[in-house]
């Protein structure tokens, strides 16, 4: 299963990009995030609980941000595991400035599934996956308002 998108955001890059690394922007914004935990640089244990069709379930997740070139683009790699089966993505993101204060994330991801998750149809997992993808990043935009705004009241 593979895809792309787009979206623009408000803020500069370096504002975006350092959001897009910030865990605690990241346990707000993935669907189901319980905890959140920093391994070690780039690198995040995640528990998750997922209320979606079949892919339904608790996960133990692990994400690592590699190829990370501040604040241009980077690689976001995914393995998770739990009782619906596994899941293993990557994506690739791409931060480009249009405007003042306005930056276009652009993305593609590959994912795998396997287990009783993947019994469910590629059509129907393809669906659950835009879903999920969409939820993250509606909640990251909100955060980035968030930021834009404390930022203007401090000026």
């Amino acid at each position: 299963m593979d895809g792309k998108g787009s979206i623009k955001l408000q803020g500069n890059k370096e504002t975006v990009f350092a959001s897009l690394l910030n865990p605690e922007v990241l346990k707000n914004c993935i669907m189901g995030c319980k905890e959140l935990n920093q391994q070690e640089e780039n690198v995040y244990q995640v528990d998750l609980s997922v209320g979606v069709a079949a892919v339904k379930g608790k996960y133990d997740a692990t994400i690592r941000l590699t190829d990370v070139e501040a604040p241009e683009s980077y690689r976001l790699i995914v393995h998770g595991e739990g009782g619906p089966g596994f899941v293993d993505a990557e994506a690739e993101i791409q931060l480009v400035t249009v405007e003042y204060n306005k930056t276009e994330l652009n993305y593609t991801y590959e994912a795998q599934v396997g287990g009783k998750v993947a019994s469910i149809g590629q059509r129907m997992l393809s669906g659950v996956a835009k879903l999920i993808i969409n939820d993250f990043f509606k909640k990251v935009k909100k955060e980035l308002e968030k930021v834009n705004n404390m930022e203007g009241e401090l000026r």
